[in-house]
């Protein structure tokens, strides 16, 4: 735990309990890849959010800087991943997004969630929605409110 205050979080209770509940269902721990196909050098803010899902119970993989739409797909599909994060920036993803999203249909993986976190402007949620992906987490988001939502949604 990077954050004292946290430990006696009930929504970090809850996402933990729903972690432990899927991976008694599935037989192993709910599987992120963080992936980031932005231009700049840095990664802190995803490794950041990393650690949140790690914390909940998640195994989380990150993916390297700047990787292409078909890297992306590629390293979700070969590390059999429950759910795809995909970091983006303004509006300078939308169509490398929805390119990793055809790319994982054409190997019958719709079956990986795709969720699109960064700073994201509310009007586009409804674009990335439309697009295939199944959650928008801009940056008001709780990783533990966003974990629960997700393991929810794995687990119906």
């Amino acid at each position: 735990m990077y954050n004292k205050e946290i430990k006696d979080d009930e929504s970090l209770k809850k996402a933990q309990e729903l972690a432990n509940t899927f991976a008694n269902h599935e037989g192993r721990r709910p599987r992120i890849l963080m992936a980031d196909m932005e231009q700049n050098a840095s990664n802190r803010g995803i490794k950041v959010i990393a650690a949140g899902f790690a914390d909940v119970g998640f195994d989380v993989d990150i993916g390297p800087l700047c990787q292409s739409p078909k890297d992306v797909a590629k390293q979700a599909i070969e590390n059999d991943v429950h759910i795809l994060s995909i970091s983006s920036l303004p509006t300078e993803h939308k169509n490398l997004v929805q390119e990793v999203v055809a790319i994982l249909k054409t190997y019958d993986r719709e079956d990986i969630i795709v969720i699109v976190t960064g700073n994201i402007p509310k009007p586009d949620y409804k674009f990335y929605i439309d697009s295939g992906v199944s959650f928008v987490y801009g940056p008001d988001s709780k990783t533990n409110d966003s974990a629960i939502e997700l393991l929810e949604h794995l687990l119906s």
